[in-house]
């Protein structure tokens, strides 16, 4: 194992061992919390916590009525994170988003402009379809999503800690949105598809969700818990050969990347943020499972999520009927 691959984890080898065991313990309560609100979205529950995780943003795709935007409030409050929720519509500014100055009139008759937080300040913030907004209010997220602040009239205004925003689109109503620009796409961790529930789940749910009573979800976790969590991510040991599978995995989906087969058909692709996600996403996984350090199969599971929305094929690859899912499919068969 390089050192490069090594991060300076504690020396004492018994202390890894508890930290690993203790956010074990928190993180499944957590899962546990989740599922007595959420039926039968196993893998989209663990990818958003993934998300959390490893501190970065999530964009949930799917039709209306899948749970979406009761997952990101669930998430919430079983993480003890303060919540926000901002409905994306076509005349929304970025000032609805930002916050903006308001004039302060004193008893002297002095005025002073005074910042008034917009919703952007909580520490889960979910953008609710978020492609109905215009590309100037979209934007008004890019350096909130990577830096963590904002600026607002020359003033910078800090974020709370953690930070991260559960982003929700409808694939299939197309009329009056607008396509996420690609530098937002990026910003994005995972791409987290979530489809319809299995029949045995929906069963389920017809019983405890139109009953005298329902499930609500309890405080597992809080925000220092999950910041701490998230420093022992990036502090895992992750393998040489790990590794070499997330560079061969991302660089190989990029036009040119040396596949012959897809050398023409892909676009664009991933860039080197794509692998700081894969790194910090197949962790998380780890962890999740109560593992020490990631495997290759970590990366072959996450890296749909990580790539679909980093990457476009060209329009002769599409006319063919090639899918990214296809080419990303293959692309990860020859990392094993």
């Amino acid at each position: 194992m390089s050192a490069l691959s090594q991060p300076p984890f504690a020396l004492d080898p018994d202390r890894i061992v508890a930290e690993v065991e203790a956010a074990v313990t928190r993180i499944r309560a957590a899962r546990a919390g989740i599922a007595r609100v959420i039926y039968g979205q196993e893998v989209v529950v663990d990818r958003a916590l993934i998300t959390i995780l490893a501190g970065g943003h999530g964009l949930l795709i799917g039709v209306p009525g899948l749970a979406k935007t009761k997952l990101v409030e669930t998430i919430g409050t079983v993480c003890g994170l303060s919540a926000g929720r901002v409905q994306f519509t076509p005349d929304l500014m970025p000032s609805d988003i930002l916050g903006s100055e308001v004039m302060d009139v004193a008893a002297d008759g002095s005025r002073a402009f005074r910042f008034v937080p917009g919703p952007i300040f909580t520490q889960l913030l979910m953008a609710d379809e978020i492609n109905r907004a215009s590309p100037r209010t979209q934007s008004a997220l890019l350096q909130s999503m990577q830096e963590h602040h904002v600026t607002v009239a020359g003033v910078r205004h800090d974020l709370p800690t953690p930070f991260h925003v559960l982003a929700t689109q409808n694939p299939l109503e197309q009329e009056g949105t607008y396509p996420l620009p690609e530098a937002q796409l990026d910003r994005f961790l995972l791409q987290i598809d979530v489809n319809y529930p299995d029949r045995e789940a929906e069963r389920r749910m017809l019983f405890e969700t139109t009953g005298s009573t329902d499930a609500r979800a309890e405080r597992v976790l809080d925000a220092e818990g999950i910041k701490a969590i998230q420093q022992l991510v990036r502090r895992m040991p992750v393998g040489e050969s790990v590794v070499e599978a997330i560079l061969n995995l991302v660089r190989s989906a990029r036009p040119g990347g040396g596949d012959a087969r897809f050398k023409d058909a892909i676009a664009w692709g991933p860039g080197p943020r794509a692998s700081q996600a894969l790194m910090l996403a197949v962790r998380a996984r780890a962890l999740i499972d109560g593992r020490l350090a990631p495997s290759l199969d970590d990366v072959a599971e996450l890296a749909e999520p990580v790539l679909k929305h980093r990457m476009a094929l060209s329009f002769a690859a599409r006319a063919d009927g090639l899918t990214i899912g296809e080419v990303i499919a293959e692309l990860k068969g020859k990392i094993a």
